[in-house]
């Protein structure tokens, strides 16, 4: 695709609106009177738990599913109840979906002959979607051929080959193993800068959706908890679901919170802005700091995890970046007794009404 064609479609791109949307099976409700907004050309990602409406609402979408209750617009077309076909997205999925009897160019143009596209045409399309996937030699394979990276590739050629304005990914690296799905991040990331239309990705691993989306939605029991930029969602979680299931964090009850920083509501407190300190450390007036007993250290790699036991019966997690330096080592050590120590402006508070999570 040339650059001006890239332009063009980035220009037509469009943006995802859900308002009041519902669906049930049976007594399961798996998507509650939701209301979403996502941004034309925005990478949007969609996280939660399994169950937790985050793959029907993409399925809602797409129209794979039907709505209870609500609208779906994409742009300003009301897609509500339109079959898939004529909805202006394409869908990439975790398993490839591709036909195991085609070649990778007969897989990639499959939805253009299907438009009864010119041979000719197809072609050169195919070629192009080949090319931007860096994968300009292997049109004649088969897909059993290709490693699992490559396929996922090819799947994202044939979905973009038809210039949907909206692509969804449903989980598209989770058969990928942890190096190839980290690589593949990144191409994923530049793929959608290149085409310039919007993604909805849907992921349950937290480091993914951090690293690929410009927002996130996180997902729990048919709704949303909170939408926001990848920091935003992690350095100020708004509910304690998200700020447990968005990585680590330490959540102090609001009876504790109340002793040490003055406010009767729950708190969170990431694991790498807790610090510790020796015993003897005197603490500023901008510091938190409680003391206790190294109960456990965790070596991960680049950094080692303590948890520090209270006499209050309060755990907390202070994690600390490795420095592989014999002067830097760090000299806690279990059963040692230490303080751990945050700044005051580093902690979220957790309104009472969002300290329980949703059944």
């Amino acid at each position: 695709m040339s650059v001006s064609q890239e332009k063009n479609q980035s220009d037509s791109t469009i943006g995802v609106t859900l308002r009041g949307v519902s669906k049930s099976f049976g007594n399961v409700h798996a998507v509650v009177s939701l209301d979403l907004d996502v941004q034309p050309g925005e990478f949007f990602a969609m996280l939660g738990p399994s169950g937790s409406g985050k793959t029907t609402v993409l399925r809602l979408i797409a129209g794979f599913e039907h709505a209870d209750a609500g609208q779906i617009y994409l742009g300003d077309q009301d897609v509500t109840t339109p079959p898939p076909y004529e909805r202006p997205v394409n869908t990439v999925f975790q398993d490839y979906a591709l036909f195991p009897h085609m070649s990778v160019a007969e897989n990639v143009g499959y939805g253009l002959r299907i438009r009864k596209t010119s041979k000719a045409v197809i072609a050169t399309k195919v070629a192009e979607a080949l090319e931007r996937m860096q994968l300009p030699n292997v049109a004649d394979r088969m897909p059993h051929q290709l490693s699992g990276g490559q396929r996922q590739r090819i799947a994202l050629a044939r979905a973009l080959i038809l210039e949907p304005r909206v692509l969804l990914l449903d989980e598209p690296l989770g058969a990928l193993d942890k190096q190839l799905r980290e690589e593949m991040q990144f191409e994923l990331k530049q793929i959608q800068r290149d085409v310039g239309i919007t993604f909805i990705f849907v992921t349950h691993d937290q480091e993914e959706a951090l690293t690929l989306s410009d927002r996130i939605a996180v997902f729990n029991a048919g709704h949303i908890e909170q939408v926001g930029t990848p920091a935003e969602v992690y350095e100020n979680p708004k509910t304690q679901f998200v700020a447990s299931f968005l990585g680590l964090s330490n959540l102090i009850p609001a009876e504790i919170a109340k002793t040490l920083v003055g406010v009767d509501e729950m708190i969170s407190i990431r694991p790498e802005r807790v610090r510790l300190v020796d015993i003897n450390h005197i603490a500023s007036a901008e510091e938190t700091m409680v003391s206790g007993t190294i109960a456990e250290t965790v070596y991960t790699g680049s950094s080692t995890r303590y948890i520090l036991q209270t006499p209050s019966g309060l755990s907390l997690i202070a994690s600390r970046q490795n420095e592989h330096d014999s002067a830097h080592v760090s000299h806690f050590e279990r059963g040692q007794v230490a303080q751990a120590l945050w700044r005051t402006d580093q902690i979220s508070v957790i309104p009472q009404s969002q300290s329980v999570t949703r059944a």
